[in-house]
């Protein structure tokens, strides 16, 4: 998600930034306030009332941000990466790099983020409080703020996943279990049945109370947690398929090859489109140099193609993301995640073994899940250790 958002900053090596949905939900919750404030303080003047809406909505967002960094902070103090933390139209966002290995872990890092918002709003209230009448802006200002943070801690403490907690859920099952994908699998069902019961509560609320916009708002709450929930429940099933394989299990071992002084447009027409393949190793006076692939010559104008050469379009072999044979599959997928390729060439001792491609990653994850779902072949239920992490939601 961070590369559809506008970056803020870097925290601890956490990147922060703000997705393009975000600027939405800004616009109608400071309308809001807007509204709220010049029926609550009507002797204010439109510029009071805009001013500390604007302030208001910022500062939540700015709770938003500190209920993720609780989660992300925990996470790092246990080991574990944290990419990026991104603000959009439901909220916040973190990517971990990998799930927790035990169940307290889980548990210490879910509950972070409804204690952060539980302490903001004992914070803005105990302000709210001290403002009186003397500070009117502060105080209602404040107070706004104390009611909708300990919301949010408490919305997150409803156990379905991804909320916060359905995670601790999935914590308590995981600890009773000794099984992970079971849990998550119970923790998603449970996520599925929140997403329902929101739905129908926006539905309700828009036709008995005939509060549409609220309605309306409940439904996408309800759908984007429902649609969240699926997805947990389809990575898991990704996650399983795949555990168990290594990089040279899949590694195709015959990868093609072209010189550096080949031209692009021979390229194209003599090996890309008499073959279909979509990159080759290069290389040069019989020592491979580096990697071209079909989306390199694109970026090259098609007019130039004659007069340019694979070497001067291609990955050098220094730049390209290597991993070992033995890496799990799931640290592969991460790789190409990661640095957005498409291929990762496979190394040992500085000798090229083979080439993984994102296309031949996919078929295999397909087959496995064919033969997994319809032929009763069992498949590992997977290790989180060694699993790409999941968005934390809020």
């Amino acid at each position: 998600m961070i590369g559809q958002s506008v970056k803020l900053t870097t925290i601890r090596g956490i990147e922060v930034g703000l997705h393009y949905s975000w600027f939405i939900i800004f616009s109608l919750i400071t309308f809001s306030l807007t509204t709220r404030f010049a029926s609550e303080h009507s002797h204010w003047t439109s510029v009071e009332h805009y001013t500390v809406a604007i302030a208001t909505s910022l500062l939540f967002f700015s709770s938003i941000l500190l209920h993720e960094l609780a989660h992300s902070f925990v996470a790092l103090a246990k080991g574990i990466p944290v990419r990026s933390i991104t603000l959009f139209v439901f909220g916040g966002v973190a990517q971990i790099g990998r799930e927790p290995d035990r169940p307290l872990t889980e548990f210490q890092i879910a509950i972070a983020g409804p204690i952060a918002s539980a302490v903001l709003a004992v914070g803005f209230g105990f302000v709210s409080h001290l403002a009186g009448d003397q500070f009117e802006h502060v105080a209602a200002l404040a107070g706004w703020l104390s009611s909708i943070n300990l919301m949010l801690a408490l919305f997150n403490l409803v156990p379905g996943f991804p909320l916060d907690g359905g995670r601790i859920l999935r914590a308590a099952l995981w600890r009773l279990t000794g099984n992970f994908s079971k849990a998550t699998r119970i923790a998603a069902g449970s996520g599925q049945l929140v997403g329902y019961g929101i739905i129908l509560g926006g539905i309700w609320t828009g036709l008995v109370t005939g509060s549409w916009f609220s309605g309306l708002w409940l439904a996408f709450i309800g759908w984007f947690l429902l649609n969240a929930a699926q997805e947990s429940v389809l990575q898991m099933s990704m996650r399983s398929a795949l555990s168990g394989l290594m990089a040279e299990d899949i590694m195709a071992r015959d990868c093609p090859t072209v010189p550096g002084h080949l031209s692009l447009v021979d390229l194209v027409h003599e090996h890309i489109l008499k073959t279909g393949q979509r990159c080759f190793l290069v290389s040069q006076n019989g020592r491979l140099e580096g990697l071209v692939t079909l989306h390199q010559v694109k970026a090259v104008p098609q007019e130039r193609w004659g007069d340019s050469f694979v070497v001067q379009a291609m990955t050098p072999i220094d730049r390209l993301h290597a991993v070992a044979p033995e890496t799990a599959i799931l640290d592969v997928l991460r790789v190409m995640e990661q640095h957005d390729v498409n291929q990762v060439p496979v190394t040992q001792d500085g000798r090229l073994l083979g080439m993984i491609t994102r296309d031949h990653l996919l078929r295999v994850l397909y087959a496995n899940l064919e033969l997994g779902a319809h032929k009763g072949v069992a498949i590992g239920a997977g290790d989180p250790k060694t699993q790409p992490g999941l968005s934390r939601r809020t």
